[in-house]
């Protein structure tokens, strides 16, 4: 007898009086063994339970499982991907895996534990229709729960509406319906971008400050980068704020070999930010429960700018009084050139110019590098693979998907192709 069968049957037992107890306690404690240990080149049907559980997050029913192995069993090569678009039909692919997906993206601590909000629902209808997933950051497009519910309206003031949606447990592949975000938000068409300027980012991320909070968490949440990673000394300073320091503590050199590498870029860019803030009562509303997106419309003056652009803007301006005073929302990308042309910007053309005037087409800008298609790309691959990209064969997959997301960027293209590569794991 092995050491390990010896030790199986010390345990069984030492536990169990009765040997018939023993025997049925050993013989259930093999089969657990024998489960943990099921090699990772498992047959069709393993690879089928496997997809399920990490598409939909919960065990398929037999009919479901036989399909999906039926798909797989006719196609070795690309059947796990049938087989996800399978799983894919099952309502906790959209209630659960893509909501705890989206929902760090929505507030500043990166946290899954959040209310489901107008943010999460948008981006879960754009990739449940197939829609371009790049045009999340720019259209104008918001999905709120079906009227047939009888749900609280949509409203820019709370989140009731999406609230009592996920408290009432109703399906969110069935319910969600798309809508104009200028129409049921009352904005502008030019003031609207996606989830960008959905309740709940303004909430997060153009709530006080200088709006650059909205910027650096759009790079980390869509192009998977902090400030840092994009940090270049080489691009020109004319157009970082009053509020920044060109001496901090004293030392200009603090701002020519750090500050300057990020502000040079970033400011430039978020100034498409700058006629929108989030409004809310500071002393009675701390978190801003109540407060909404607002966006300076032709016509309007800030009293504190005599412009368009917000108050926020102009914050700090005695910090270097001969910093850039905003004065408008026309953006640049100076990381067009430099370190940071390695980002893969489109070629020039069209709608991208690599300038031009507001938020959306700004983040349509960004949503149509290479680095926002990888970042898209990657972030599936980890939640579907249960982890990082790692191998050489990894990256050519990635490198794959990503070629597929350029040619057709529908995201679940991608969840199934990454379930594909993965079956076998």
């Amino acid at each position: 007898m092995s050491m390990s069968l010896k030790i199986i049957t010390s345990l069984a037992s030492g536990f169990f009086p009765s040997k018939l107890q023993s025997l049925r306690c050993f013989a259930a404690f093999s089969v657990c063994v024998l489960c943990v240990s099921v090699p990772a080149n498992a047959g069709s049907l393993e690879m089928a339970k496997r997809i399920h559980d990490r598409i939909a997050g919960v065990p398929a029913t037999a009919e479901v499982l036989l399909r999906m192995q039926a798909a797989i069993d006719a196609d070795a090569v690309n059947g796990g991907a049938a087989a996800a678009r399978i799983a894919m039909d099952h309502e906790n692919f959209y209630k659960t895996t893509l909501k705890n997906w989206v929902a760090p993206w929505t507030n500043r601590e990166q946290s899954a534990f959040v209310e489901f909000n107008d943010y999460i629902a948008t981006v879960i209808g754009v990739v449940r229709d197939d829609i371009d997933y790049r045009s999340s950051l720019y259209a104008d497009i918001l999905y709120t729960a079906d009227a047939s519910l009888g749900l609280t309206p949509y409203s820019v003031n709370n989140n009731r509406h999406y609230i009592e949606l996920e408290n009432g447990d109703y399906s969110l592949r069935d319910n969600l319906v798309r809508q104009s975000q200028a129409a049921i938000t009352g904005l502008p068409l030019v003031a609207v971008s996606g989830v960008i300027t959905s309740r709940a980012a303004a909430k997060s991320f153009f709530i006080a400050g200088t709006n650059r909070a909205m910027f650096r968490f759009t790079l980390l949440n869509h192009l998977c980068m902090d400030l840092e990673q994009v940090n270049d000394i080489t691009r020109v300073p004319d157009r970082i704020r009053q509020d920044v320091s060109r001496s901090p503590g004293g030392d200009a050199r603090v701002f020519l070999n750090s500050c300057a590498g990020c502000h040079s870029g970033m400011d430039p860019l978020a100034q498409a930010f700058a006629y929108h803030n989030f409004e809310y009562d500071a002393d009675s509303d701390l978190t801003g429960e109540n407060g909404r997106l607002v966006y300076n419309a032709a016509g309007d003056t800030d009293p504190e700018t005599g412009t368009r652009v917000q108050a926020k803007y102009h914050i700090n301006a005695s910090t270097f009084p001969y910093g850039f005073i905003t004065p408008d929302d026309r953006w640049d990308n100076y990381w067009r050139e430099g370190q940071n042309k390695s980002l893969g910007w489109a070629p020039i053309g069209g709608d991208i110019q690599g300038y031009g005037n507001g938020a959306a087409s700004m983040l349509k800008e960004l949503a149509h590098s290479q680095a926002f298609a990888h970042c898209a790309v990657e972030k599936v691959f980890k939640a579907v693979c249960l982890r990082e990209p790692g191998d050489g064969n990894d990256r050519a997959q990635v490198a794959s998907m990503v070629d597929s997301f350029n040619s057709e960027p529908i995201l679940r293209n991608s969840f199934a192709a990454a379930a594909n590569y993965c079956k076998g794991e």
